[in-house]
Formats: C-alpha cells, sequence, structure tokens
C-alpha cells in the first residue's frame, strides 16, 4: 500500500476513532483504484500522481443520501432545467448522481461516459450501480462519444460534465474545442453542467473558456467544498425569481439526497470573479502547460 495512503487512512482512523478496511484495490489501465469503508461510509479513491482523491462516496446506512458538496451542487442544473429527458453524464465515479437523476426521472434516457471499465466494475459491485433500459455506461473516451454524436445529430437536454483522472479533469475535455463539440449536442432549452476546482491554477483559464463558447453562465460556490460548478445554457439564463420557482417545485424530490435546493439560486452568480485576460484553453494551448508551472 502507498504511504500516502497509509497517511490517509490512518488520518481517518486517528479523526474519527475507527478503522478504514480497504475493500478492493486494483491497478487499471489510467490509474490505482481503491474502494475504502469506515463507519458505514464507502468511498471510491483514485490514486494518479500527487496523492489520492475520493471520486464517490456513499452512506451504507442511507444509500439515497449524496455525500459530497460538488455532486449537490450539480443538482442546480435542474434549475435551469427542470425536466430533463435526454441526460449525457461523462465520467461515473461511484454512479452516485446518474442512479439519482434515474430515480428523479425514470423515463430519461441516460448516457454515462467511463473511459475505465475497471471504475464501470467497481461501481457495480460495491456502489450499487445498475444499469437499465434507461440508464447506460459506455465505456468510451468522452470526447470519442460526443463527437460521434454531434456527427450523428443526437441531441441531449441535460449534459454533466465530471469526469475525472485522480488529479484533475482529463485536458483534452477542458479546452474550446471540447466544449463547441458539447454545445453542438445540446438541445436549445438544455443545459451544460460542469464540476470543476473553486481554487486551481486553470481557473481563470477554464472561466474564459466556457464563457468564450457559451457566453454568460452561473458561477456556482458554497461554503465548504472546494469545488466551483459552472451552469451553462444556449439561450438566455433564468433570472432568480424563475429559478426560486422551480426550486420550490424540487425542494421535496431532492430532499432524500440531502440536497437543499432553495439555497441554491442565490449562491449562483454571473459575476465574474477571475482575471478576465486568461487566455481560453484550446487543443494547442494545453492545461497541461499551466499544471507543469
Amino acid at each position: 500500500m502507498k504511504a500516502s495512503l497509509m497517511l490517509f487512512l490512518l488520518t481517518l482512523v486517528f479523526s474519527a476513532g475507527l478503522y478504514a478496511e480497504t475493500l478492493h484495490e486494483e491497478r487499471s489501465l489510467y490509474r490505482n483504484i481503491f474502494v475504502t469503508e469506515v463507519d458505514g461510509r464507502r468511498c471510491l479513491l483514485f490514486n494518479a500522481v500527487r496523492g489520492e482523491r475520493n471520486q464517490t462516496c456513499k452512506n451504507m446506512r442511507d444509500p439515497k443520501e449524496i455525500i459530497f458538496h460538488y455532486a449537490r451542487m450539480t443538482m442546480g442544473g435542474l434549475l435551469v432545467n427542470p425536466n430533463p429527458q435526454n441526460i449525457l453524464i461523462a465520467g461515473l465515479g461511484g454512479g452516485t448522481i446518474p442512479v439519482a437523476l434515474n430515480e428523479l426521472f425514470p423515463t430519461a434516457k441516460i448516457d454515462v461516459l467511463e473511459i475505465d471499465q475497471a471504475v464501470v466494475n467497481v461501481a457495480r459491485d460495491f456502489f450499487g450501480f445498475v444499469e437499465n433500459d434507461n440508464m447506460v455506461a459506455h465505456v468510451v473516451d468522452a470526447r470519442v462519444f460526443i463527437k460521434r454524436a454531434g456527427l450523428e445529430g443526437r441531441k441531449y437536454d441535460f449534459i454533466m460534465l465530471d469526469a475525472f483522472t485522480g488529479e484533475y479533469i482529463p485536458e483534452h475535455l477542458l479546452t474550446q474545442e471540447f466544449l463547441e463539440e458539447v454545445k453542438q449536442i445540446l438541445t436549445p432549452d438544455g443545459v451544460v453542467v460542469a464540476n470543476t476546482f473553486s481554487t486551481s491554477a486553470l481557473y481563470g483559464h477554464e472561466s474564459e473558456t466556457y464563457r468564450e463558447v457559451f457566453g454568460e453562465f452561473f458561477n456556482f460556490k458554497m461554503a465548504g467544498s472546494g469545488n466551483r460548478v459552472i451552469i451553462a445554457q444556449q439561450k438566455p439564463l433564468p433570472n432568480q425569481g424563475e429559478m426560486r420557482i422551480a426550486a420550490q417545485a424540487l425542494h421535496e424530490p431532492l430532499r432524500p439526497y440531502g440536497v437543499d435546493i432553495l439555497e441554491f439560486p442565490s449562491r449562483m452568480t454571473t459575476r465574474p470573479d477571475w482575471d478576465e485576460t486568461r487566455r481560453v484553453l484550446t487543443d494547442q494551448f494545453s492545461p497541461a502547460n499551466l499544471l507543469g508551472q
């Protein structure tokens, strides 16, 4: 076991006074994968270069609960499109978000894109991810799938970008060219929801790239989360009053998942809080060039 992982587990033990059991570990084609459990909380961890990252945690005593702030925040996209029927999710993790959306919208078609077959296996074996007639996991690079979908004329009204390597978002899923491909498969009233970090060397570059492709977008942060969720669409964004009305309708359905969506509208702003002179990310201007500085 890597020393950094052991340190992480010992930290859990020290802070909670409990023993973290390793249920599974493997080296896939893309990353080291671990499944641990402590006090009824089961977590999927990815290891790439600099330490471990929790990708999914599940409360085994209350499986519906969405534990991570960022995962709850992604439900803010429902304030822009409250009734999606064609959903695309890039990044599976343990399957928390697609399972919740499948339960909330049982007639919606959901395509989940995950490049790593090992992650799909772990989601099925340890986190209760079960495909059905309306929810299918595709083992594929998200950019390849989305490019092909655009060429075939397929459209989605709710697109969630949540792919994660263990370090950050794959660099080819951050560029202007990729987001233009995403925009091509978005319906006129559809919404794009992207999970990013709230503090990163790429923060301003990401922001300018999304603005270049989609124009004004909601910049969504919450206390206690190290993530920032970008919510964008092609038509003008709803105003605060419209979102509050949508939040009232969604409040009870989302309550079992621990999502207090009533507090979301006031935290979703279009005001830039980044350096607006930052360069747009492109396939030729790689995020790796920045992370290495």
